[in-house]
């Protein structure tokens, strides 16, 4: 057998796949490349409201046309505000035009795998680029909350510092320096920039509202309020957050005894409510004729009323489960 005879009993649409795979982990590999090599430009980039953008921009970055152009239409927009605030929340150095860049490429991909796989069916297709615009989403949710209870877990040890610096005679911007360089990150990385933005000029009462808006901990506002305090009528700064440690140890105490009692209950839901979906996806793949009654003309509107249905009692009976779970301290 030739090479000809070969590549004609090939699918095309098999090598359009291979194809979208390869490109599709190329993508991965120079976003993970990007972002590793532009963690400090991204850095200097989010302080740039405080310094001017020609001592920020290197030449690379000004030859960048097309993430440029979208960064201009989104940046000063409320959409793009919010994109940007997820992004430092999740610590992920992404521009927002980058961000909807890859919302975009992850959905049409996800939409063509299943429109492959689901034997090219067009709704098949229009779940999929559904699927694949919420999976970018969900994984920076995903850091978020991550990275926010490891920022939680760390708030009593960086008080402890803190508390040694005041108490041995370092200033609170001294303190506050030597928390970015001696805890491990994400605690160091977030006073560094609190520290940078000082040093710009940023008085300590916005540097701190901005890390608070990062970090949207009860425990770090309850911190930051006792600083501002205690700047405004005086005390003694290191007793307070002496005071603050302890509670703060005491509750994560609490959190982590209930997290255990309640991780049954919260996995429970994830499952229930990921079930009917897993198994509405099988049946269509083995038994296709069977799923698509809800979608014959003689079962409208029923089919489509019993979906909705469906889909409303899932998504309450998650919602019902995680307030089940989610007990305040």
């Amino acid at each position: 057998m030739d090479i000809n005879q070969l590549l004609g009993q090939i699918n095309p649409i098999t090598i359009l796949a291979i194809g979208g795979s390869v490109a599709l982990i190329m993508l991965f590999i120079g976003i993970a490349i990007s972002v590793s090599s532009d963690r400090n430009t991204m850095e200097l980039e989010r302080l740039g409201r405080y310094i001017e953008e020609d001592e920020i921009l290197s030449e690379k970055e000004r030859a960048r046309p097309l993430t440029d152009w979208l960064n201009r239409r989104v940046a000063h927009s409320s959409m793009g505000e919010k994109i940007s605030r997820n992004l430092s929340r999740a610590d992920l150095k992404f521009k927002p035009g980058e961000y909807i860049a890859l919302v975009v490429i992850t959905s049409i991909f996800v939409a063509f795998l299943l429109w492959f796989i689901g034997g090219k069916s067009i709704i098949v297709g229009l779940i999929g680029l559904l699927v694949g615009s919420f999976l970018p989403g969900m994984y920076v949710k995903r850091q978020q909350s991550k990275r926010l209870v490891k920022f939680e877990q760390q708030l009593p040890d960086m008080l402890n510092l803190m508390v040694n610096g005041l108490r041995a005679g370092f200033s609170t911007m001294q303190a506050m320096e030597a928390v970015s360089k001696e805890l491990p990150p994400p605690i160091c990385d977030e006073f560094r920039r609190v520290v940078q933005e000082m040093q710009l000029g940023v008085t300590m009462e916005k540097a701190l509202e901005n890390l608070l808006g990062r970090i949207p901990s009860d425990d770090l506002d309850l911190t930051i309020t006792a600083i501002n305090v205690q700047r405004e009528v005086g005390g003694n700064l290191a007793e307070i957050m002496d005071i603050i440690s302890y509670t703060i140890r005491e509750r994560i105490r609490i959190k982590g005894e209930i997290r255990v009692l309640t991780t049954q209950v919260m996995y429970s839901g994830k499952f229930l409510s990921m079930l009917p979906l897993f198994v509405m996806g099988i049946l269509y793949l083995l038994n296709r004729e069977y799923m698509m009654v809800f979608f014959k003309p003689e079962s409208f509107p029923c089919g489509y009323i019993a979906l909705a249905v469906s889909a409303l009692l899932i998504f309450f009976g998650y919602i019902v489960m995680n307030k089940i779970s989610d007990i305040e301290v």
